[in-house]
């Protein structure tokens, strides 16, 4: 058997994985899984046509949930191994596909700077940017009203801050975050900074250098694998017009709104 990734393209993580997997041509099985399917979104609308499509083809969450004990994505399958959490996928196929350095380089100081990053990431760029898409789309389609602007620009506060803190201490003047070329930390970052895009918190207006770090992370992954890969991000209000069942409102509802106290 080959190698299987169970991904959802609405996750970042998920995101993240697919663009490194197929940026290097290694060979995989795509298993789609609807996060959101059934058990909170119901049927989001139909994807296009093509056996390049990402949405393509029926739901794998029941295979998902057998490989990974945690019952989530992305989830990893290579023969009998199995394995969960983005950076370990992520550094697991770089070391086994044996991708060019830039990535995650043999240079022991540039390798420790990915680490640095990998490991800030999820304290303060993760803790920000997903709720957006919380607070302006998914919130508002189980409780059916908006949440107060407050809400939204405490977020946007947070992740302002963040975003400084990216720039200043870890982008500064260079191309990439390690240097003149990409690496596992400005993938794991971009997929991450495109989620409140996708709800028109354009956080690269008036920000060009990164900007441009964006326009060179793009380039560098190519512009096609790029967008495709956030082509349902980029059309995420289209989720406004899932109709949900009653029950799932009212036993999500109340666990959606405290996940943002």
């Amino acid at each position: 058997m080959g190698l299987e990734l169970y991904l959802d393209l609405l996750s970042q993580p998920c995101r993240s994985i697919y663009i490194f997997a197929r940026s290097n041509n290694i060979p995989f099985e795509f298993k789609h899984v609807e996060l959101f399917k059934d058990s909170v979104l119901g049927k989001r609308p139909a994807a296009g046509s093509g056996a390049e499509q990402p949405r393509a083809g029926p739901s794998n969450s029941e295979g998902a949930g057998k490989v990974s004990l945690l019952k989530k994505v992305p989830a990893l399958k290579d023969g009998d191994f199995t394995l969960a959490e983005c950076t370990a996928i992520l550094l697991y196929l770089a070391r086994k596909y044996n991708t060019p350095d830039h990535w995650y380089p043999s240079d022991i100081q540039k390798r420790a700077q990915v680490d640095e990053y990998l490991s800030w990431h999820h304290a303060n760029i993760r803790a920000n940017a997903p709720k957006t898409m919380w607070i302006k789309v998914l919130i508002p389609l189980f409780t059916g009203q908006p949440l107060p602007s407050e809400k939204l620009q405490e977020v946007m506060e947070g992740l302002s801050t963040s975003l400084k803190q990216f720039e200043e201490r870890f982008l500064q003047d260079k191309a990439f975050i390690i240097g003149s070329e990409i690496s596992l930390a400005d993938l794991v970052a971009i997929v991450e900074l495109m989620q409140p895009v996708g709800v028109g918190c354009d956080i690269f207006e008036d920000r060009p250098r990164l900007m441009e770090w964006r326009r060179r992370v793009e380039d560098a992954v190519g512009k096609e694998l790029f967008f495709q890969a956030h082509e349902m991000i980029l059309n995420i209000k289209e989720l406004s017009n899932i109709q949900i069942d009653p029950q799932l409102k009212e036993q999500l509802a109340p666990v959606l709104m405290k996940m943002l106290k």
